[in-house]
């Protein structure tokens, strides 16, 4: 397995008045584990639109998953899309951004504004070979992808932000390179860049869009792992084995969960220190134990850790919460979604009596289905998951 990862990440605005977004995002994963991202822009807005991309974004995808040669998927697509008589311009235009194990990016670039790559927080111009298939341009590239590379697909929604409203000429490629470049942190996620464009887009437009946008990021980086305790072994005599196993893996440690923290206590022979300089009323405090990154509350911290995760995969609104405050539940969305690529769970199926408690504030259904949603989400992020159970 290659040591980098494709953190990949996407935001979307619908053009004023519309329901659906007439842009489509495409991801595929091919047998060797080679991610290839598709952004297609339809024709027009709404339904229409939004059946053109789909397809587009589609086609393409399962053509290049099916490791067709990359020069027959690009000349089938751009002979299949008919030019509309009217405007003179195709139904559907793409880009593709095929991953060859992590280490080379194959870029297909058909109408849409050209690929932008900041290479550690600089924008970095790469060769374009111009191809002309059945009296349309094409753009191909290939080139050997570095640790933080960043990789930004728009639709044109993107490049117009703006026009008769705050800027004459819309919001112009150079000036979206300078903005990522001024607001480049190397932490931030694929899909916080995508939102941060996005909204600035959104702003220029009045909030109201006068047309589709999308923003697409692909931000290279290195593999890391976290490793999650939550609850304990349904056999107390299990603990032990529990522990060795937890501690056995490399990467990040976290204990979710009181009762699991007096296990590693025990097995560490160290102390549960607990940490009352950040009191948050809705979420229960952390506390630290000395071998371990982060030690939360169980049920409650995770339960909002999954609110932010489903948020994220949306319009990742909650962002601004999550990211800078330091009660337990945004600490350890940090640690699974902005750091973490290999995300391993050990998870104790005890139950716990307060967790059947009625009368609670929160609906906890069954902790098992917690993680099992809590680990569907972190899978549509991109991360790897592995869950034992206990």
């Amino acid at each position: 397995m290659t040591s980098l990862f494709a953190d990949i990440g996407f935001r979307s605005l619908n053009k004023h008045g519309e329901q659906i977004c007439g842009d489509h995002v495409q991801v595929h994963t091919l047998p060797d584990n080679s991610p290839v991202v598709v952004l297609a822009d339809g024709l027009g807005s709404g339904i229409k639109a939004n059946i053109l991309s789909t397809l587009t974004s589609q086609i393409m995808a399962t053509m290049l998953a099916n490791n067709l040669p990359l020069e027959v998927c690009l000349e089938t697509m751009v002979k299949t899309l008919p030019i509309c008589e009217v405007r003179g311009i195709a139904y559907s235009t793409f880009s593709v951004i095929r991953l060859l194990q992590n280490e080379e990016a194959e870029i297909l670039q058909y109408d849409n504004p050209h690929v932008i790559l900041l290479r550690n927080g600089r924008h970095v111009e790469f060769p374009k070979q111009k191809l002309e298939i059945d009296g349309k341009t094409v753009f191909k590239s290939k080139l050997y992808i570095h640790e933080n590379d960043i990789f930004i697909m728009l639709s044109d929604g993107a490049i117009h932000a703006g026009i008769g409203n705050e800027l004459n000429y819309g919001w112009q490629r150079e000036n979206i390179i300078r903005f990522v470049e001024d607001v480049y942190i190397p932490e931030f996620t694929a899909k916080t860049i995508a939102t941060m464009v996005s909204d600035q887009c959104d702003k220029l437009y009045g909030h109201k869009p006068g047309d589709d946008t999308t923003v697409c990021v692909i931000r290279m980086r290195k593999r890391k792992a976290a490793n999650v305790i939550i609850g304990p072994p349904s056999d107390p005599s299990s603990d032990d084995r529990l522990m060795e196993d937890y501690l056995s893996t490399s990467g990040k440690r976290v204990i979710c969960g009181g009762t699991t923290a007096k296990i590693a206590a025990r097995y560490l022979k160290k102390d549960i220190v607990s940490d009352c300089h950040y009191l948050d009323p809705e979420i229960p405090p952390t506390a630290s134990i000395e071998g371990i990154d982060l030690v939360t509350e169980g049920i409650l911290t995770v339960n909002r850790c999954l609110v932010y995760a489903k948020n994220y995969l949306e319009d990742n609104t909650h962002y601004a919460t999550w990211a800078y405050k330091k009660d337990g539940a945004s600490r350890l969305s940090r640690v699974l979604f902005e750091e973490a690529t290999d995300i391993n769970f050990f998870v104790g199926k005890a139950v716990n009596p307060a967790h059947q408690n009625p009368d609670l504030p929160i609906d906890f259904s069954i902790k098992m289905r917690l993680v099992e949603q809590l680990s569907e989400s972190l899978g549509e992020m991109g991360k790897q998951i592995t869950i034992r159970y206990y």
